[in-house]
């Protein structure tokens, strides 16, 4: 009897500790898709990698060394072609301008579509690798840029629709093109052509990325030299002047574009368009950041333990490059974008290269009108002209 009753007080001894316990912590540790220890992940970034934090370090030798431990993140990364075998498929004659659809190696492993869209004239003429977005879309790519001929009416539909959608009614490749450049448009992996032979699918992006983490690269590293590789690809063509290829690309398209830009010194001039923010203001419990899904295509592995967004744009610098973000644009903080900026102006003023930094916050929405894509114009007509 007196064992029955003492277990019976071990046992409420131990509810009622438990229940003391619970009011000390919660009962769960992740919320909003974020642990909640988020902040202290957070306070102990560093970023030890961003310009200035070694204070005895000359620049250009920062530049060589952050760019070396960009591409140490990117790494197992599909070799350069040895031959770009380009194969035209079809022809276009446009206002000012000739649009073509070809085949070229953009690596040994991958064989891609492209539009070419090259100015009448004599050359050789400045070029921009124009960089569509992500936008959840993946049916289109290089479609969103160029408009699309010799497609089926329900892609034209597709991509006109997407024009007015992001793009104020108007095809930006074809837009540069028309004002004398060269433009490149290809589709970047899972987009367009380069897609799911089972259909597009949102939440093929995680599988897709997961797969390729498991076998030692990323999807956003892929991404990235795909682009670099177009870049060089551009550089060959007897039409472009390889010494003034810019990059231009809006939403994960901008983020390509100073990728792209930070990465080579092939591009000479980068437009990033609603695509700048840091870590601090974008991995937080409400921001569409923390949601995944489109974060998968521009997550390069291990990079936030070295620099932030601002730090790996920076390595870019003194090359001109420009920065546009909307005050309504409700995936990239204006907070945010204004301590980025920041960060990148303190980059370009050490070096003397102030004015090759353009900074602009629009009253505008994630949307690149046409006033915008005029001053981007404007901008590229300054440093590639």
């Amino acid at each position: 009897m007196m064992k029955k009753i003492v277990m019976t007080c071990l046992i409420s001894l131990s509810f009622s500790s438990l229940a003391a316990q619970n009011e000390l912590y919660d009962s769960y540790e992740v919320t909003k898709n974020m642990p909640v220890f988020y902040n202290k992940i957070k306070e102990n970034m560093t970023f030890p990698m961003a310009w200035g934090y070694e204070e005895d370090l000359a620049f250009n030798d920062w530049r060589a060394k952050a760019r070396d431990v960009l591409m140490v993140c990117m790494e197992d990364l599909p070799p350069a072609p040895d031959s770009y075998n380009v194969q035209l498929l079809a022809t276009e004659r446009r206002d000012g301008y000739v649009a073509q659809k070809l085949l070229f190696n953009v690596s040994e492993w991958s064989r891609i579509p492209a539009y070419l869209l090259i100015p009448e004239g004599k050359g050789p003429f400045p070029a921009i690798v124009m960089l569509h977005d992500h936008g959840a879309h993946f049916t289109i790519g290089k479609e969103k840029m160029v408009r699309p001929f010799g497609v089926a009416d329900e892609v034209l539909a597709d991509a006109d629709d997407w024009a007015r959608r992001c793009y104020d009614e108007q095809y930006t490749g074809d837009y540069f093109a028309a004002n004398g450049y060269v433009v490149l448009a290809i589709d970047a992996l899972l987009w367009g052509e380069r897609g799911r032979k089972e259909g597009p699918n949102y939440e093929t992006q995680q599988a897709l990325a997961a797969n390729l983490l498991q076998m030692g690269t990323s999807w956003g590293s892929i991404i990235t030299m795909d682009d670099v590789r177009s870049a060089e690809f551009l550089a060959t063509l007897p039409q472009v002047n390889p010494e003034k290829i810019g990059s231009l690309g809006f939403s994960m398209g901008a983020h390509r574009s100073w990728m792209l830009a930070a990465t080579t010194d092939r591009i000479a001039a980068s437009a990033s368009i609603c695509w700048m923010n840091t870590t601090e203001h974008l991995m937080t419990a409400t921001n569409n950041q923390n949601k995944g899904g489109s974060a998968y295509s521009m997550i390069i592995p291990g990079i936030r333990r070295f620099m932030d967004y601002p730090h790996v744009a920076s390595i870019a610098c003194p090359k001109p490059s420009l920065f546009f973000n909307g005050t309504r644009d409700k995936l990239f903080p204006v907070e945010g974008v204004k301590a980025a900026y920041a960060e990148m102006q303190k980059v370009w003023e050490s070096q003397q290269a102030t004015d090759r930094l353009v900074t602009k916050i629009w009253e505008e929405q994630h949307f690149f009108s046409k006033p915008m894509q005029k001053e981007t114009l404007d901008f590229f007509n300054k440093y590639l002209r």
